[in-house]
C-alpha cells in the first residue's frame, strides 16, 4: 500500500513537471499573434487574394501545430473531435447560424445610435479585386466557393479552437479566462479582418463573438462552427453573383 501511495505521488509530481505554466501560453500567444499579423503584411501580387489569404492562414496553423506540439495537445481536445450527437450539431449549427445573422442585424440598426464614428464597410466594393466579379459568372463561383469553405474552417480551428483555449490557459483556466477568451479572440478575428475600427471590423468581431460563445455552448465541438461560418460565407457570396 505504502509502495502504491509513493508511485501515485511521484507519478503526480511526474504529471505536474510535464504540465506547462501560463507564462508558457503567454509566450506562445505573443508568437503566434504577432506571426498572425506579420503575415498579413506579405502579399504575393502575382497570386490572387484567397492564395494569399490561404497562405496567411496554413502558415498560422503550421505555427499552432507546432506550439500545440510542443506543450503537447492535441487537435481533438480544441475541438477537432466527431460529434456524440449528429442531431445535436445540426441544431448546434442551426442555432449559431441564426445567432450571428441575428447579431449583425441588431448591430445593423443601431449602429446610428451608438454615436460612434466609424469608417463605413466597404468589402462589397472591394469584393470584385478579391474574387474576381462574381454578378452572373456561376463558373467562378463554384471554382472558389471550396476554398472559401477550406479558409471558413481554418479560420475556426485557429481563432476559436486554438486562440481560445490557449488565452484560457495562460488565464490559469478559470471561468473569468473563458469569459476574456471569448472576447479577446474576437477583437483579434475583427480587427485582423479590417485593421481599423470600422463597421466591417465590428460586424466580424460579432461573428467571432456569436462563433465563441458557440463554441463554449455547444461542448467545444468546432464541427458546428466551422458548418455554420462555411454558411455565413456561401450566403454572402451568392449576395454577390
Amino acid at each position: 500500500m505504502k509502495l502504491v501511495n509513493v508511485s501515485m505521488k511521484t507519478a503526480s509530481q511526474s504529471s505536474g513537471l510535464n504540465t506547462p505554466s501560463p507564462i508558457a501560453f503567454w509566450f506562445d500567444l505573443v508568437i503566434y499573434i504577432s506571426i498572425m499579423f506579420l503575415l498579413r503584411e506579405v502579399y504575393f501580387s502575382e497570386f490572387s487574394f484567397i492564395t494569399n489569404g490561404l497562405f496567411w492562414s496554413l502558415t498560422t496553423l503550421l505555427v499552432a501545430s507546432i506550439l500545440m506540439r510542443v506543450r503537447q495537445v492535441s487537435w481533438k481536445e480544441i475541438g477537432l473531435f466527431k460529434p456524440q450527437s449528429y442531431k445535436r450539431a445540426l441544431l448546434a449549427t442551426g442555432f449559431i447560424f441564426a445567432f450571428t445573422i441575428i447579431s449583425i442585424l441588431i448591430f445593423q440598426m443601431f449602429k446610428e445610435q451608438l454615436g460612434l464614428q466609424l469608417a463605413p464597410d466597404r468589402s462589397a466594393e472591394n469584393a470584385a479585386s478579391k474574387f474576381g466579379d462574381l454578378s452572373g459568372n456561376w463558373m467562378l463561383f463554384f471554382s472558389i466557393i471550396p476554398f472559401i469553405w477550406l479558409q471558413s474552417m481554418l479560420e475556426e480551428v485557429l481563432d476559436r479552437g486554438f486562440l481560445i483555449n490557449w488565452i484560457e490557459k495562460a488565464l490559469s483556466s478559470t471561468w473569468f479566462a473563458t469569459i476574456v477568451a471569448v472576447l479577446v479572440q474576437a477583437i483579434i478575428f475583427g480587427f485582423r479582418h479590417s485593421q481599423d475600427v470600422s463597421v466591417r471590423s465590428i460586424t466580424v468581431a460579432l461573428i467571432g463573438l456569436a462563433m465563441g460563445i458557440g463554441y463554449i455552448a455547444f461542448g467545444r465541438n468546432l464541427w458546428p462552427l466551422i458548418f455554420a461560418h462555411c454558411a455565413l460565407n456561401t450566403m454572402s457570396m451568392l449576395e454577390r453573383v
